[in-house]
């Protein structure tokens, strides 16, 4: 009697991978641009960018920023890459009542507008914060000029 065994090839997982980071250099781009647009619209703030893990790459405070802005910005910048959306859309998922809402009590989780996550070909390589104007609404604003003052050099 002839046994016949089907089996599928088994291909072993790859022990490594390769991610994508910001360099300290296109990071302090993009906050000096986040930080010139918020001057210029008469803000003082504070502007952090984080690696995709959330580390800290760069902080710039601007001479009259307040100090609670350096901690805060760091943090906005920190969610949106943990959670891999923009702060202002956190903040709304994370509303009482929502299944969510919970998270808004974890640790370190800032749900204020003016956190960006920053992407290059589909993949997160980092995330924006800014703190410090008037409003979320405008950190996130100056948050987005970071990250348009350096679009081109995330083109792969």
């Amino acid at each position: 009697m002839a046994m016949l065994s089907f089996s599928a090839p088994v291909f072993p997982e790859d022990a490594t991978f390769t991610t994508r980071n910001l360099t300290a250099e296109t990071a302090l781009k993009a906050a000096q641009a986040a930080l010139h647009k918020c001057r210029a619209e008469g803000f003082q703030v504070t502007v952090a960018v984080v690696d995709r893990s959330g580390i800290t790459q760069v902080v710039l405070r601007d001479r009259f920023a307040s100090p609670g802005s350096v901690d805060i910005a760091q943090r906005k910048a920190a969610t949106a890459a943990n959670f891999k959306m923009s702060t202002s859309d956190l903040d709304r998922e994370l509303q009482p009542g929502r299944p969510s809402a919970g998270l808004r009590n974890l640790p370190g989780v800032v749900a204020i507008a003016g956190g960006v996550p920053i992407e290059a070909a589909g993949s997160l390589v980092g995330a924006i914060g800014a703190s410090g104007a008037q409003g979320g609404a405008n950190d996130e604003r100056c948050a987005h000029a970071g990250i348009k003052a350096i679009a081109e050099d995330l083109e792969l």
